[in-house]
């Protein structure tokens, strides 16, 4: 009987950190850090919304792809760079209150009050929450010769200090040389899509590179992500999670 209702626990508990939200049809995952539990959102493309206890931060909100004026108000909103799927300022609006801050990457500065963005390299404290901001730019694909889709200096990928788990979202960029130089990383969200970021090759080549305890590729559009399964299968730093992210 006691093993019956260890197992009956064991069930449970997936069920509770990986699950379906129905009303707004996306997925999220809940973590347990040292000071409190992480709720990640996975909304789609590069959309994400994470819950820390009670402060809610949105990643690149967008009205593309959910409803914003159903999901919580943002106490922080982060802008990983300009392009319409990324910044949106309608979307930014829905979410927002008067004490909202919002961190937004140098080529915002167009849409963005210029005390709010945060070049590569810098940092900043929220509520507790170390943000530090890491280069996302394109090294090997370009819009057209010599222009890269995301050139270097121009966006951010952000690092969140949740406690005891560093969480890296890249924002759009490639595996650049700077991923080396992370540490700690608990969670990753890395880009997977043609022509813009990478290939399930090179998003395996970054991973490796810091070696995230946990990989989930995001803003991966139609590429079949099959293949990073299959590429990171003998990895055994690394676990892939697949959540539904086009």
């Amino acid at each position: 009987m006691r093993f019956f209702i260890s197992i009956m626990i064991i069930v449970a508990m997936t069920w509770i950190f990986t699950m379906p939200c129905s009303s707004n049809d996306f997925e999220k995952d809940i973590f347990i850090t040292i000071n409190g539990t992480l709720e990640i959102s996975f909304i789609k493309h590069g959309t994400l919304m994470f819950k820390y206890n009670k402060m809610i931060i949105h990643v690149d909100p967008s009205i593309r792809y959910t409803d914003y004026s159903k999901l919580p108000k943002a106490d922080l909103i982060l802008i990983t760079h300009k392009h319409g799927d990324h910044l949106d300022t309608a979307a930014i609006k829905l979410v927002s209150t008067p004490k909202t801050r919002i961190i937004a990457s140098p080529d915002c500065s167009e849409k963005i009050n210029n005390e709010n963005i945060l070049k590569n390299g810098e940092s900043s404290m929220i509520d507790r929450i170390k943000i530090e901001t890491v280069p996302a730019y394109n090294i090997v694909h370009e819009r057209r010769k010599g222009i890269p889709y995301h050139p270097k200096g121009d966006g951010n990928g952000y690092i969140l200090n949740f406690g005891d788990f560093r969480v890296f979202v890249a924002g759009d960029t490639e595996n650049i040389p700077e991923f080396k130089e992370l540490k700690n990383i608990k969670i990753a969200f890395l880009p997977m899509n043609l022509p813009y970021t990478m290939t399930p090759e090179m998003v395996a080549n970054g991973a490796l590179m810091f070696k995230p305890e946990i990989l989930y590729p995001y803003h991966y559009g139609e590429t079949d992500t099959s293949e990073l399964l299959k590429l990171m299968k003998d990895n055994k730093d690394t676990e892939v999670r697949i959540r539904q992210l086009q």
